[in-house]
């Protein structure tokens, strides 16, 4: 069993289907950060050169779920001229992930979850023109081949303004899949190898499903601005252990 899930033991196999679990089921029932949770934790699991591309895979099983339920309420030109900024980055990202020393990714998932608790995100709203959408695909993406959970600025370059609930559901979720998806083909042509952790991945891909299933059962049942704040802390603490970590392995 050891052999199918890349060396990894049995405590930290149901460590990852747990935060898969909770991370989705949160989302589902706050709209909080899970993707920044899972990741957080997956960073103290596998390997830093696995840690993006994996953590991809897992949610853009989840976005995938969500643009497909929501696909009627889609706006292809706004995925469109996203997803061409998208592949641009793409493109770049090719060259880029050949320069970045895997041992820095720990620290800087750690720093960018930190900000995303405690620092400014705007409310962009440039979802609304061309240029704004084609420069939101190029960053965010970019962004997403180094830290991975760029969710948050994903949503905040997208906004609400102007369209439903329903409708900037589905363009977020059909946007994050495609950036997660490009984000795996980058990983594969860059030599990642997939295949050991398969089996892994389906696990945790089904564990984050009947998170979200438990989540939306729940949804508003939950003290919402209490649980938030903690929640933040809670991620806090996982990226200065993570920075702990990597400090104390770095000036070993």
């Amino acid at each position: 069993m050891t052999e199918w899930f890349a060396g990894l033991s049995w405590l930290e196999v149901a460590t990852l289907l747990g935060s898969s679990f909770l991370g989705s089921m949160l989302t589902a029932a706050l709209g909080v950060g899970g993707g920044a949770f899972l990741i957080a934790v997956m960073a103290d699991v596998v390997p830093p050169l696995a840690l993006i591309p994996l953590h991809g895979i897992v949610q853009m099983g989840s976005n995938a779920s969500r643009a497909a339920l929501t696909r009627k309420h889609i706006q292809s030109r706004t995925i469109a001229y996203f997803l061409s900024g998208a592949l641009v980055a793409a493109l770049a990202a090719v060259w880029l992930l050949g320069r970045v020393d895997p041992a820095w990714i720990p620290p800087l998932v750690a720093l960018f979850i930190i900000w995303l608790c405690w620092g400014p995100i705007p409310e962009l709203g440039l979802g609304k023109t061309k240029a704004g959408l084609f420069c939101g695909g190029l960053l965010t993406t970019l962004a997403t081949m180094i830290v991975g959970a760029t969710g948050p600025l994903v949503s905040a370059w997208l906004g609400r303004s102007g369209v439903d609930r329903w409708t900037y559901t589905a363009n977020f979720s059909s946007c994050m899949t495609a950036q997660h998806l490009l984000k795996i083909m980058v990983f594969g042509l860059a030599g990642f190898v997939f295949t050991p952790w398969l089996p892994l991945l389906g696990l945790m891909v089904l564990a984050g499903f009947l998170g979200t299933k438990v989540g939306l059962k729940i949804l508003g049942k939950l003290p919402e601005a209490r649980f938030k704040s903690l929640f933040k802390w809670v991620l806090t603490l996982l990226a200065l252990r993570l920075l702990w970590l990597w400090w104390r392995g770095f000036s070993a």
